[in-house]
């Protein structure tokens, strides 16, 4: 396994980590699960993510009692705080001052630990004062109850401005977690730049698209059964932006490129997030164990100048690049999700 700084910090952590989004306390029974963390274990992974509200603190839970008896120094464990848990009342989301300090000792209770190496706000708050949440994350480094803190999909601009804070508060403030792919690249002309100056590093999601840049959906054809495309506990609302022909169509094309490298098309997706110097960690998901010990393969490689150049010519017509994209909800009032 590779490991790498967590941006310029002297954090080091799995170039791929584990994460257990849409899938431990939901997807996947926790037999499946505990397998699936042993297995990442077995292959070096040592960074895991994972985040409050999935399922609805369920995963927190799992990720727990799977960790349980490994040695927490050689481990780096990332949650998050933000989007609703518990029955959803109106202080039970968000980055208020009360929210974040009743949330970092929930997780801390599930995780089964005195401290998260990692702890991010999982969206920006645009109804609460960014002092007040970077004050209450100060509080919850100053405390030991985190390490470092983080954000997930936040903008350039927002990111410049809790940075700023973070200096004055004296806390560390040393990673972004946004999705990044071949098909998404919305971070490449604002965030990464941004991140590049600040010494932040991306912990990016979905490196393979929810699956779709594995191959396995073909163009015309029904989604295979028990596929994140058939999931309707949201996985298949999360990859419906790629099910389309033309998408699928491009993504076979790239079958040829991962032969010659000698990777599946799996592999050479999350290689080819891993190439980016400003990516710290691609978070891996699975429900089998195999899955994790395939992409796992993808450390270390290095892909050529003439295939990054065939991928991008391949890819070009369907890729996502707008910044704009990169959004948070401007209200709280998730009443209608």
């Amino acid at each position: 396994m590779e490991i790498r700084n967590l941006g310029k910090s002297g954090l080091k952590i799995s170039a791929i980590s584990y994460g257990n989004w849409l899938t431990h306390g939901s997807q996947v029974e926790e037999d499946a699960a505990l397998a699936c963390v042993r297995q990442a274990l077995e292959e070096g992974i040592t960074t895991f993510d994972t985040a409050d509200v999935y399922a609805n603190t369920a995963a927190e839970s799992v990720l727990g009692r799977a960790l349980a008896g490994e040695r927490r120094e050689g481990l780096e464990i990332f949650t998050k705080v933000y989007w609703p848990t518990g029955p959803g009342a109106h202080n039970d989301h968000g980055l208020s001052r009360k929210h974040i300090m009743e949330s970092i000792d929930g997780s801390l209770s599930r995780l089964g630990t005195d401290y998260v190496d990692l702890y991010q706000a999982h969206r920006y708050d645009y109804e609460t004062p960014l002092e007040e949440t970077m004050e209450a994350f100060a509080d919850v480094v100053h405390s030991g109850k985190a390490l470092y803190i983080g954000v997930s999909e936040w903008r350039a601009e927002e990111i410049r401005a809790a940075h700023a804070l973070a200096r004055e508060l004296r806390i560390p403030f040393v990673s972004n977690q946004p999705q990044y792919n071949m098909l998404w690249r919305v971070i490449e002309s604002e965030v990464v730049p941004t991140s590049e100056e600040l010494g932040i590093g991306q912990v990016v999601w979905s490196p393979i698209a929810q699956g779709v840049l594995t191959g396995k959906y073909k163009p015309g054809q029904d989604a295979p059964a028990g596929s994140r495309a058939t999931d309707s506990k949201g996985g298949a609302d999360m990859i419906s932006r790629w099910m389309k022909d033309d998408v699928l169509e491009r993504v076979q094309q790239l079958q040829p490129i991962a032969d010659e490298a000698g990777l599946t098309l799996a592999q050479l997706a999350i290689a080819w997030v891993l190439h980016n110097p400003n990516v710290s960690s691609a978070i891996i998901g699975a429900s089998r164990p195999e899955q994790v010990t395939d992409n796992v393969k993808a450390a270390g490689v290095r892909l050529e100048d003439e295939a990054l150049r065939r991928i991008d010519e391949v890819l070009d017509p369907v890729v996502e690049r707008d910044p704009a994209k990169t959004q948070s909800p401007r209200t709280r009032d998730f009443s209608d999700r």
